[in-house]
C-alpha cells in the first residue's frame, strides 16, 4: 500500500487545545482530573467528544455497553473500517492524557483528513472505550474487554462500585447505553496512542515508543497465617509471625523477578496485616503479588518458584500458607504488519524511536485477540501517570499523534 508523503501533518496546536478543553470536565484538585466512568463528568467529557465529531460529519455509533465509534467514511462501502483510539475515563487523581490523547489524537486525524480533502478506502472509526481504568467499576479495560469476548456482558452489568451501583445502571443513568450489540464490529486494524507511563522514552531522548508486545500479568494472593502473640512477653523462639513470613516471602520475589531482568517485574502492592496492632505479633498476613513479563513460560517460572519457596519459607517457619490466582492476563504480541507501519511513520517522519513493551495494560490488548493490532507511546515527564501532576510536552503529543496519523492513513489506503 502507499504510504503518506512526509508532507502530511497534523495541527498540533489543535490537538493540545483539545486536549486542554477535554481537562476542563472533571478537574482535579492538584491540575489534573476527576473524570471517572459513568459519572456525570463523563457524560460531559463523551457529549463534548460526540460534538467535536459531529462537527467533522462523523456519524457516531454507541453499543450496549457505551463504547463510542465515530466513523469517517471511506470510498469502498466494502471495506473493513481501520479503528483508532482508546478512553476518556480518568483515574480519581489522574492526569489530562491517559487515554485522552488516542482518542483525541484520533479525531485529528479526521479533522487533518478533512482540512486537506484526503479521501481513503477505509472508512475510519476514532472510538472510545467504556471503564479502561477500572477504578471506579473493577477490573480494568471492562468495556473492551466484553467487546473482544473476554468478559459477558451480563457480569460486566453486574460489577458494583464502592457504593454498591451497579455499572448497568449507571450507564443507563448517564443516557450513553446504545443499542448496538457488543463485539459484532469488525475491524480491519486498530490502533492505539498513549503515552508511557513509564521514564525509558524520556531517559534514552526517544520521541516515539514502538510497542511490540505487552506484558502479561499474574496477581496471586498469598494468606500467611501464624499466632497472634504479645510483642513483648513472646519469647523469640516460640514466636508464629506472620508478618515475618510476609517479609521473606517478599524478599523472595525481589530475587524472582531480578532473575528474569530486564523484562519481568515484580512486587506487592495490596497487604493486609491482622490484627494490625502496636503490641501484637501479626497472627496472619493477607497480600497480593503481582508478577508480570512479556513471556508466559517466564511468568508460570515465577508463579512456580514464588508456591514453591514460600511453602518452604513458611514449612520452615511453623506457618501454614495457601494461594489463590486472583487475576492475570497473558501477554500480548502486537501484529508485525501494523508495527511495522507505526515504525514506518516514525522513520519517515524523522522521530527517533525505539521498541518497547508495554507495562500496563491498555484497551488494545483485548482488541488485539480479534483484530490486528499496534500501539504507540510517547514519552511523559519522569514516567509519572496516574497521578495529577502526569505531563507531556505539546511537542511530544504532535510527534505521537503524527506517527499515529500516518500509520493509520497508510492502513486505510489514500485514494488519489
Amino acid at each position: 500500500m502507499a504510504a503518506p508523503g512526509e508532507n502530511l501533518r497534523i495541527n498540533g496546536d489543535r490537538l493540545w487545545d483539545s486536549l486542554m478543553e477535554m481537562a476542563k470536565i472533571g478537574p482535579g484538585v492538584a491540575g489534573g482530573n476527576n473524570r471517572q466512568t459513568l459519572t456525570d463528568e463523563d457524560g460531559e467529557g463523551r457529549a463534548l467528544f460526540q460534538n467535536w465529531c459531529a462537527a467533522e460529519g462523523c456519524s457516531m455509533g454507541l453499543d450496549q455497553m457505551g463504547n463510542m465509534f465515530a466513523r469517517r467514511e471511506g470510498t469502498d462501502p466494502d471495506a473493513l473500517p481501520v479503528y483508532v483510539g482508546s478512553h476518556l475515563d480518568t483515574q480519581p487523581t489522574g492526569g489530562k492524557y491517559d487515554g485522552v490523547l488516542g482518542v483525541l489524537g484520533g479525531l485529528e486525524i479526521i479533522r487533518s483528513l478533512n482540512d486537506m480533502d484526503i479521501k481513503t478506502k477505509h472508512p475510519i472509526v476514532v472510538t472510545n472505550f467504556t471503564n479502561e481504568e477500572g477504578t471506579r467499576f473493577a477490573p480494568a479495560m471492562l468495556a473492551s474487554g466484553v467487546f473482544a469476548g473476554v468478559h459477558t456482558q451480563d457480569w460486566a452489568y453486574e460489577r458494583t462500585d464502592a457504593d454498591g451501583k451497579a455499572f448497568g445502571d449507571e450507564l443507563k443513568r448517564i443516557g450513553w447505553r446504545g443499542e448496538e450489540e457488543v463485539g459484532a464490529r469488525k475491524m480491519h486494524a486498530f490502533f492505539e496512542l498513549h503515552i508511557e507511563q513509564g521514564p525509558i522514552l524520556e531517559a534514552e531522548d526517544a520521541d516515539i515508543g514502538v510497542v511490540t508486545h505487552g506484558q502479561g500479568l499474574s496477581w496471586t494472593q498469598v494468606t500467611i497465617t501464624g499466632k497472634d502473640s504479645h510483642t513483648g512477653s513472646t519469647p523469640m523462639p516460640m514466636r508464629k509471625n506472620a508478618g515475618l513470613g510476609m517479609a521473606r516471602v517478599l524478599d523472595l520475589v525481589d530475587e524472582i523477578a531480578w532473575s528474569h531482568k530486564p523484562h519481568a517485574v515484580g512486587a506487592a502492592g495490596h497487604i493486609d496485616v491482622y490484627p494490625n496492632s502496636r503490641n501484637v505479633i501479626p497472627g496472619k498476613v493477607v497480600f497480593t503479588i503481582d508478577f508480570r513479563s512479556p513471556d508466559l513460560a517466564v511468568i508460570q517460572d515465577m508463579e512456580q518458584r514464588l508456591k514453591e519457596g514460600a511453602t518452604k519459607i513458611c514449612d520452615d517457619m511453623g506457618l501454614e500458607v495457601s494461594f489463590e490466582k486472583v487475576g492475570g492476563f497473558d501477554p500480548v504480541t502486537f501484529d508485525d504488519d501494523c508495527v511495522s507501519a507505526v515504525r514506518n511513520a516514525a522513520e519517515r517522519l524523522g522521530y527517533s524511536h525505539r521498541n518497547i513493551i508495554s507495562g500496563a495494560g491498555h484497551d488494545a490488548c483485548w482488541v488485539n485477540q480479534v483484530a490486528p493490532t499496534a500501539m504507540i507511546m510517547c514519552p511523559c515527564v519522569d514516567g509519572l501517570s496516574h497521578n495529577e501532576a502526569e505531563e507531556i510536552s505539546k511537542d511530544w503529543s504532535t510527534a505521537g499523534a503524527e506517527v499515529l496519523f500516518h500509520a493509520v492513513v497508510e492502513t486505510a489506503q489514500i485514494i488519489e
